[in-house]
């Protein structure tokens, strides 16, 4: 991810959960904000603990994160994101195409997708 900042203090998730706009998926959750750096993005991923353990939670980050690396050419610059996994939303649901579809009905929502795909 070249032009995207991991998210890593609590602090700077906590910014954003509470500055930011909130848009929904059927199985991932975003805030969005706009920041101050106008070169890049900034990116954060929450899973909580209670919904699964690590193995399962490292594969949905990993999953977030990959779809995340596709749509990052076509996304305006200058945004801090927050992907949290739905608590409700059985594990199981985790595949490559559920997170590409919401996430990309999110970008559509938010309006930070630049050209069409």
């Amino acid at each position: 991810m070249k032009n995207t900042e991991m998210l890593k203090k609590n602090y700077e998730f906590r910014n954003a959960l509470s500055k930011g706009n909130y848009y929904t998926g059927n199985c991932i959750e975003a805030f969005i904000h706009k920041n101050k750096k106008q070169d890049s993005n900034l990116l954060g991923i929450a899973i909580s603990v209670k919904i699964a353990k690590a193995v399962k939670r490292n594969y949905i980050k990993r999953l977030i994160r990959e779809n995340y690396q596709f749509y990052e050419n076509f996304l305006k610059k200058g945004y801090t994101i927050v992907f949290l996994w739905k608590k409700k939303v059985d594990t199981k649901n985790a595949n490559f195409q559920n997170v590409k579809k919401d996430m990309r009905k999110i970008f559509d929502k938010a309006n930070i997708i630049e050209e069409t795909i």
